[in-house]
């Protein structure tokens, strides 16, 4: 069913917790559309009257649309988003059982996750974080871009609401189907096939299935953001938050406290088929220790492993747990993979990581805030958006290469759809 309520509008309680001001001394120029879309027609019967452009926005509207994989906003949504994310070959790879194993597994969970959520305050913030970061980007694009504005905040989430086919019937009423420019701007700064790659394969499955091979009128007008893993203003954002946390150690001992950056683990199947978010997870590590200058010990580990299969290390339990039992009691987690809370950091972290810690006598072990409603994060946002608008790039030149051990149809085919299946790209990323 389409959502025809705005995705993206808070509560007013809601928007009063929170503040951010960014400015920027760039300006948006003009944005010369140089995407190549082919001619195709639409099979639905319902007439979508087109987005409108005015004589100062000759590029916009622009729908500016976050993909993240969302979360259960109460108790009793927990069942449907694990049935979703364990039927997600993409993300959690079960083979040819997983049609059987993910609901069992799924089900078998709900009730403890339930429990974890509802610790947690009763449901995931991230919706919430999602809705004010999109939002709050979208008033910085409309002043520093008056090319492309207005730009429309929408939020497509991969398991929980607004999911991704409610965000396009959405776009599809709001008119963006008659040539409509959308872009698609992944929340995981570091590309993986797991996440990204799977937003960007349910993204291309609901443009066939709503709008058709062929729409009439040529179909929303689709741009990716695929990955920015060492933006300056994300770096910062990560940097300023770290800081803020080592300054609540005593002067004494605040160089030796070890930062411990924890990234969400991957299946080792799908770090050996060649997937570039470890590689791109250590350049974000790498980027903020030079903008810190290695003051202090630091080490990357791995949260969040399901299943008994292989998945990449060491875990961040186990790393933090060793650690403490070797003397090093003061320790900042960092989330340096998540740009907002939400399970793994309020309830994962805080209250089991650390948690446990503590009883081990690591009374020093805390975690950096999370990059939440940052003015220089959601800056960040504004920046990388700002730059692709600019650029006139449909994605970036990694996004056109598939993995090395890839043997994905749909991977293949999404790659050619949001790349335009010129014969050059089909070359590319065969």
């Amino acid at each position: 069913m389409a959502i025809r309520t705005p995705c993206t509008r808070l509560s007013k309680s809601a928007l009063s917790s929170i503040s951010c001001s960014t400015s920027s001394p760039l300006k948006c120029a003009a944005l010369p559309l140089v995407w190549h879309v082919p001619a195709q027609h639409r099979s639905m019967a319902t007439v979508i009257p087109p987005v409108t452009q005015s004589s100062t926005s000759r590029n916009g509207p622009t729908a500016m649309v976050f993909m993240n994989m969302g979360g259960p906003q109460t108790v009793n949504e927990v069942g449907p988003f694990l049935s979703r994310l364990f039927a997600d070959a993409d993300l959690i790879p079960l083979g040819r059982l997983q049609n059987y194993l993910g609901p069992l597994i799924s089900r078998r969970r709900t009730p403890k996750i339930q429990n974890q959520y509802a610790a947690i305050g009763g449901g995931s913030p991230i919706r919430k974080w999602s809705e004010y970061q999109a939002a709050e980007m979208c008033k910085i694009l409309d002043k520093r871009c008056p090319e492309s504005a207005p730009h429309t905040p929408y939020v497509a989430f991969r398991y929980a609401d607004p999911l991704t086919e409610e965000m396009y019937q959405r776009l599809l009423d709001d008119g963006f189907g008659k040539q409509g420019r959308a872009v698609a701007f992944t929340q995981y700064p570091q590309y993986s096939c797991s996440t990204t790659g799977s937003s960007l394969n349910e993204l291309w499955k609901w443009r066939i299935r709503l709008e058709g091979k062929e729409p009439e009128g040529g179909g929303v007008r689709w741009s990716v953001i695929d990955r920015w893993p060492v933006h300056p203003g994300l770096i910062e954002a990560f940097a300023q938050n770290i800081e803020a946390q080592l300054e609540t150690y005593p002067a004494e001992v605040r160089k030796d406290v070890v930062l411990l950056f924890s990234a969400h683990s991957l299946p080792m199947s799908v770090v050996n088929r060649g997937d570039t978010y470890p590689a791109e997870v250590a350049a974000t590590v790498h980027a903020v220790m030079t903008r810190l200058n290695f003051r202090n010990p630091y080490r990357l580990c791995w949260q969040s492993q399901v299943g008994p299969s292989a998945w990449l290390g060491a875990q961040t339990s186990d790393t933090v747990m060793a650690y403490v039992r070797k003397g090093h009691t003061d320790l900042v987690l960092i989330p340096i993979a998540f740009t907002s809370d939400h399970i793994e950091t309020l309830f994962e972290l805080d209250q089991e990581v650390i948690h446990e810690a503590k009883k081990e006598g690591g009374t020093g072990v805390k975690r950096a805030e999370s990059l939440n409603g940052s003015p220089i994060f959601i800056g960040a946002l504004a920046d990388v958006a700002e730059r692709h608008l600019r650029s006139g790039e449909v994605c970036s030149r990694l996004m056109g290469i598939r993995c090395q051990g890839c043997k994905s149809e749909r991977c293949l085919e999404q790659k050619r759809f949001f790349m335009n299946t010129d014969r050059d790209v089909k070359e590319v990323i065969r």
